[in-house]
C-alpha cells in the first residue's frame, strides 16, 4: 500500500480536490493500457470555501464531489485522491546502509528535524530513491520523506465518506504530476504546477520527486493584480489574462511579469539547490496547472531559464475518443492530477 493507503489497491477514479474546483477521471485498463472512461469538472465557489464552520465546508465540498460524479456518470465508487503540495512536508535525506528496522528508526529520528509538528500528530511515509557510493567501501541511501498532518488527512476522509466514495488511498500532487506528465521517462525533470492560489516547483528524479516547494502565487493573484491596476471587475481581468498573457506590448504582459518573477527567482533557486545537492542537472521543465495556456508563458519561462521549456499532456498515455481531442486538450493541464491519480494502478 502506498503512501497514506486507506483500503484496497486497486482504484481506476482519480480525484482532484483543489482551492477552487474540483476534478476527476475514471479510467479502464484495456490490453494494458490506460482507456477514458469519463470526466469531470466543477468549479467552487470562494465564498462557500471560507464561510461557515470546518463541517459546513467539508458538507460543502462532499455535495459538490457528489453531484460532480453522478453527472459524469462515474461506474466505480472507489476513489484515490491526493494532498496538496503545500500541505505535505518533503525532504531527502542521506543515511548509511543498514537493515530496514534500523533504517525505519533512523528515518524517524530524521524527520523530527525537518517536520515542524509532534510525530504523534503526522502521518510519516519514506521511499529509497537510489544508493550513492561514499568511498571502496561505504554507501548511503537517497531517502524520499513525506509527511502530513493526521487531522488534514481526517479531513479528506470525511469528505469522501459524505460523498459516499470509499476513499483507497491518499497520496501525494507530486506523485501523480509525475505519474501523469513524466510517465517512464527517466529524465530529470522539473514540473511548474500552477494553480489558482499556488504554484508548486518539483524536480522529479527516476519518478521520485527529489525536490517540492510551494509559492503562494497562483492564476487567481495574476487576475486580481490585473484588476487593481487596470480598475476592472475581476471576470475581466480574467478573461485580458487569457486573451492576452505575456504576448503584445500592453501593460497587461508588465503586470503578469511583475507577479511571476518571485516564481522565477524560486526556479532558479531550486535548480541550484538541487544541483548542488544532487550533483545532477534538470533536463527540461514542464508546465502545468490552470495558467500553463497564458499566451507567450512557454516562450517567457524558457527565455528567463535558458531551458526548454513544455506544456504537460496528461492525456498522452491514455487511449480516448478521437471526437474528445480538442476538448481534452483544451482542459489538459488542469487534469493533470485527477489523471496521474486514476493512473496510480495501471502505470507501475
Amino acid at each position: 500500500m502506498g503512501l497514506f493507503g486507506i483500503g484496497e489497491k486497486k482504484s481506476y477514479l482519480g480525484v482532484d480536490v483543489g482551492s477552487t474546483s474540483i476534478k476527476l477521471v475514471e479510467l479502464a485498463e484495456e490490453k494494458g493500457l490506460p482507456s477514458l472512461v469519463t470526466y469531470g469538472y466543477a468549479e467552487r465557489a470562494i465564498g462557500d470555501i471560507i464561510k461557515g464552520d470546518a463541517k459546513q465546508i467539508l458538507s460543502r465540498v462532499a455535495d459538490l464531489l457528489k453531484k460532480l460524479y453522478t453527472d459524469a456518470g462515474v461506474t466505480n465508487y472507489q476513489a484515490v485522491t491526493a494532498l496538496p503540495n503545500y500541505s505535505v512536508f518533503n525532504s531527502v535525506i542521506t543515511l548509511p546502509v543498514m537493515n530496514k528496522k534500523e533504517l525505519d528508526s533512523a528515518v524517524k529520528w530524521e524527520a523530527k528535524k525537518f517536520v515542524p509538528l509532534p510525530m504523534e500528530d503526522i502521518v510519516l511515509d519514506w521511499r529509497i530513491i537510489d544508493t550513492i557510493n561514499v568511498d571502496h567501501k561505504r554507501k548511503n541511501y537517497r531517502i524520499l520523506l513525506t509527511a502530513a498532518a493526521k487531522n488534514l488527512v481526517r479531513r479528506y476522509v470525511e469528505i469522501f465518506k459524505r460523498a459516499d466514495l470509499q476513499l483507497l488511498s491518499l497520496e501525494t500532487e507530486a506523485f501523480a504530476l509525475s505519474r501523469s506528465l513524466i510517465g517512464k521517462s527517466q529524465a530529470t525533470t522539473m514540473i511548474i504546477d500552477i494553480s489558482a492560489v499556488t504554484t508548486d516547483i518539483i524536480i522529479i528524479e527516476k519518478g521520485v520527486p527529489a525536490l517540492n516547494r510551494s509559492i503562494d502565487v497562483g492564476g487567481i493573484t495574476i487576475s486580481r493584480a490585473i484588476a487593481n491596476s487596470l480598475s476592472i471587475d475581476f471576470k475581466r481581468a480574467e478573461q485580458f489574462k487569457r486573451d492576452i498573457g505575456m504576448s503584445g506590448s500592453s501593460k497587461i504582459p508588465r503586470i503578469i511579469e511583475s507577479i511571476l518573477n518571485p516564481v522565477i527567482d524560486e526556479m532558479r533557486y531550486s535548480l541550484r539547490l538541487y544541483q548542488d545537492q544532487s550533483e545532477k542537472k534538470v533536463e527540461q521543465i514542464i508546465l502545468s496547472g490552470g495558467s500553463a495556456y497564458l499566451p507567450n508563458l512557454v516562450e517567457y519561462f524558457s527565455q528567463q531559464l535558458d531551458m526548454r521549456v513544455i506544456i504537460g499532456d496528461p492525456w498522452a498515455r491514455v487511449a480516448y475518443a478521437e471526437e474528445l481531442k480538442p476538448a481534452l486538450e483544451e482542459v489538459a493541464p488542469r487534469f493533470a492530477v485527477a489523471l496521474g491519480l486514476a493512473l496510480r494502478e495501471i502505470i507501475k
